[in-house]
């Protein structure tokens, strides 16, 4: 996965902040998803991801693996990130 030609990112206190310059809008990641963003741009495959959060925070692996995955179809849908 990578980011977008188009899309600048910025690291904060609380996550990420995505700005697609094509169209001007901003979007923001809590500190999870910024994790998550980091780990797949870093090359890191999908189920190591998800097994390390789940890890991490103590969640339930097959929800953390429903919630990375509709992150990811966010990012895409939003023009974000490309396979």
């Amino acid at each position: 996965m990578r980011l977008a030609q188009s899309v600048s990112t910025l690291d904060t206190d609380d996550g990420t902040v995505l700005l697609h310059e094509r169209d001007g809008k901003f979007y923001q990641l809590n500190a999870t998803g910024s994790e998550v963003l980091s780990r797949l741009l870093a090359g890191e495959r999908l189920p190591d991801v998800v097994s390390g959060i789940a890890e991490r925070s103590g969640a339930v692996r097959e929800t953390v693996h429903r919630d990375v995955t509709a992150l990811i179809d966010r990012l895409r849908g939003a023009g974000l990130v490309a396979p």
